[in-house]
Parts: C-alpha cells; sequence; structure tokens
C-alpha cells in the first residue's frame, strides 16, 4: 500500500458553505414560482451564504482567502490548456479555473438572488425591497424576472461545468475532490500517488 500523505485544506466552514450552497440553490431552483414561500426562504439562505463567504473570502482561512485562488488570465488560459492535454499542474488549494469558476459563481449567484428580491417587490410588495421598488410597470417587472430567470440557468450552467472540471481533475491526479470537500483532507503535493 502507497504512503499517502494527507493535510487539511478546507476549513468546516467552506465545507458547510459548499454543502448548504448545493441545497438553497437546489431549493430555490427546482421550486420557482410554485411553491413561492420556500423559494423566497431558499433565496435568502443563498443570499445569507454569499455575504458570510464574501466576508471569509477576507478573514478565513488560507485556502478560502480569496487571495489564494485569484489568478491572471493568462494563468486561466494556460491552465485550461493544460487540462485538455491532461498534463495540469495539481493545486493544494483552488486551480485557476477553479478559481475563476468561484467569481463567476458568487457573481452569478448575487445578481439571481438580487433581481429576486426586486422581482418579489415590485411581484408581491413582499420582501426588504418592496418599500424600495414600487414601480409598477410590467415592462420592469418583465426585466427583472428575465433577469433572475437567466442568471439562475446561467449559474445552473455554471454548475454543470463545475462538476465536469471537477470530474476531469479527479481522474488527472487520482484524486476523489469530491470526498476532500467532505472531509477537508486532500493528498499532499509531493505525497506518492
Amino acid at each position: 500500500m502507497k504512503n499517502r500523505k494527507t493535510i487539511k485544506v478546507w476549513d468546516p466552514f467552506i465545507r458547510v458553505f459548499h454543502w448548504s450552497l448545493v441545497i438553497a440553490f437546489t431549493a430555490a431552483y427546482v421550486t420557482e414560482e410554485d411553491f413561492l414561500s420556500i423559494h423566497t426562504v431558499a433565496g435568502y439562505v443563498l443570499l445569507g451564504l454569499l455575504g458570510l463567504r464574501m466576508i471569509w473570502g477576507f478573514i478565513g482561512t488560507r485556502h478560502a482567502r480569496f487571495s489564494d485562488f485569484t489568478f491572471s488570465l493568462s494563468s486561466i488560459r494556460d491552465f485550461l490548456i493544460d487540462t485538455l492535454h491532461f498534463r495540469a499542474r495539481r493545486y493544494l488549494g483552488r486551480n485557476p479555473a477553479g478559481g475563476a469558476m468561484i467569481y463567476l459563481m458568487i457573481v452569478s449567484l448575487l445578481i439571481t438572488s438580487i433581481s429576486g428580491l426586486a422581482v418579489y417587490a415590485v411581484a408581491e410588495q413582499a420582501g426588504p425591497l418592496a418599500g424600495i421598488i414600487t414601480a409598477t410597470s410590467s415592462v420592469l417587472e418583465d426585466v427583472l424576472e428575465e433577469t433572475h430567470e437567466f442568471f439562475a440557468n446561467f449559474t445552473l450552467f455554471l454548475i454543470f461545468i463545475h462538476v465536469a472540471g471537477v470530474i476531469v481533475e479527479s481522474f488527472i491526479h487520482r484524486e476523489n475532490l469530491v470526498n476532500s470537500m467532505i472531509t477537508g483532507y486532500k493528498r499532499e503535493i509531493n505525497s506518492p500517488e
């Protein structure tokens, strides 16, 4: 049996955040307008999780900080090319593509959540923006609903790419990345495969 040294990479907050985000987004996406109260609560949970993640991105542990996974566009491009050739470098924290994906998902989820709050204010005259957004224009309501729906679907598209990336990276480096997001541990960089 090969000696595999592991190291703690993902702190409890990141792991709980990740799986809570999966649950909240899934709940919000599948309920849509059919179960508005569940959809709304899931949206609030998403927004709260994103707020906490933004704070944790500055004060959290090493691999949770934004500074740990901010890469140049050329680094992201080179990493993606190397991944296509199955020779991508292994990273202990997030790789350049994973870091870019985190930023894209955060922005897309923020737009989805905020536009959802705006739709809720206009269509239902409820929520924290109800007193701020009082326009009853059907054009405004349509624009807000289309924005909300577009970014919800765009987020789902990003999730599919993210899952595909996790599968490919797990294959290339012979490492179960899903398990590492559950346990928090990954194989050390110099540990034998």
